[in-house]
């Protein structure tokens, strides 16, 4: 049996033009791709001379199993040379990576991960407003409400509180949680918010709202990939498809 090596490469937050170009090299040379399912096409379509394979993870839509994805990335090393597993974004950021790395790492089989642009850098890119900013902003916290089928809850309110500008993730289907529980927590509810949708893509919007106002984007309309961005420093944002988001109970 042939023993390959595993390339976790990020795929970046979706234009095909930010993938890196390490990344793009390791899909000419692959044999075999697993991609995630908000990878574009078009950067699946770099790895032109190998097989694709689909194991893409959407909330609230089928999805492959994590074990079953280690368990294919295991078996495919032992017949391919070059196996890339491609994953949206940053594989280290809210990727699972640590799961596969674990499952390769028992199997004895070697890896590289090859680290792609993050949805928020791509999302604050696309607002114009940078993350830190001297005298208003000198701390940044990436953070999600999500959690997997039977593990305890996470206090990521805590870890929002405790930085300048906050950047969650996977937090669109939970606004309204978001927002009362940042508020419980004492965030102002007038603090700046801008929520990015396919940030990095031709079809993406922006929101400006402030935290009171979070819930209601559940009204807009957003069906996209979208980050949810925080904090002074977007306090002069202009977002390109303004909208007034109606206030909610919070007074």
């Amino acid at each position: 049996m042939r023993s390959g090596k595993v390339y976790l490469v990020g795929a970046g937050p979706g234009a095909p033009d930010l993938l890196t170009l390490r990344a793009a090299e390791l899909l000419r040379q692959a044999d075999i791709v697993f991609y995630d399912a908000l990878v574009h096409p078009d950067i699946v379509q770099i790895a032109a001379h190998a097989e694709h394979v689909a194991v893409g993870k959407r909330c609230g839509k089928h999805s492959t199993a994590q074990r079953f994805i280690n368990k294919r990335l295991v078996d495919a090393v032992r017949k391919h040379a070059h196996v890339v597993r491609l994953k949206g974004g940053d594989p280290m950021l809210f990727g699972r990576a640590q799961e596969e790395i674990a499952a390769l790492r028992a199997a004895g089989i070697e890896f590289e991960v090859v680290p792609g642009v993050t949805s928020a850098l791509a999302a604050t890119a696309e607002v114009g407003v940078s993350l830190t900013q001297r005298g208003v902003a000198r701390s940044v916290t990436f953070v999600t409400p999500r959690i997997g089928e039977g593990q305890d809850s996470n206090d990521w309110a805590r870890a929002a509180m405790s930085a300048d500008t906050t950047v969650i993730y996977m937090g669109l289907g939970q606004a309204e949680q978001i927002a009362e529980a940042l508020i419980e927590r004492g965030m102002s509810q007038s603090t700046p918010v801008v929520v990015v949708e396919n940030a990095s893509l031709p079809g993406h919007r922006e929101f400006k709202l402030t935290l009171a106002d979070l819930p209601g984007l559940a009204s807009i309309g957003v069906a996209g990939p979208a980050v949810i961005l925080m904090g002074d420093v977007y306090s002069d944002a202009s977002a390109h498809a303004f909208e007034v988001v109606p206030r909610t109970r919070y007074a």
